[in-house]
């Protein structure tokens, strides 16, 4: 489960940011605002439900602790550091309850198609139907 605790954490990691970026140190007790641009609301509102879930979950000693990443963060949005600081504290807290893993791997989005390319006419796409990299090629009908 490690794997994927450092999977999920990384996933998480842009909403995370973008979170502390808009809400700062309030975020973790921050409650719903409809007056927030649904841009904000999508990416900043949904590392806040997951700062908060896990928030929630953690005892006295966890949350001071998680408080501290937060606001250091929050504080320096620059430091990669701090950043770094704020995604350890959620991955210790997701390797020490599975169940809460299991319910911020359900807050985020199902992962994408990730196509990797390299080198000279290399081709990367999730479907394809006929692709042709080569100098001077035809393609017949009857190839389609």
């Amino acid at each position: 489960m490690s794997t994927e605790i450092v999977q999920l954490v990384e996933q998480a990691g842009p909403y995370l940011s973008a979170a502390v970026g808009a809400y700062g140190a309030a975020v973790l007790t921050r409650a719903e605002d409809v007056a927030v641009g649904a841009a904000v609301e999508g990416t900043a509102g949904l590392g806040r439900r997951i700062l908060q879930v896990v928030w929630r979950q953690r005892d006295e000693e966890g949350r001071a602790v998680l408080e501290s990443a937060v606001r250091e963060a929050a504080e320096e949005p620059d430091d990669t550091d701090a950043a770094a600081a704020l995604r350890q504290q959620i991955k210790r807290a997701l390797r020490e309850d599975a169940e809460l893993a299991r319910e911020v791997a359900g807050l985020l989005p199902t992962a994408g198609v990730t196509v990797n390319v390299s080198g000279d006419r290399a081709i990367g796409a999730q479907h394809i139907g006929i692709a042709v990299s080569g100098d001077n090629a035809t393609i017949h009908p009857s190839q389609r």
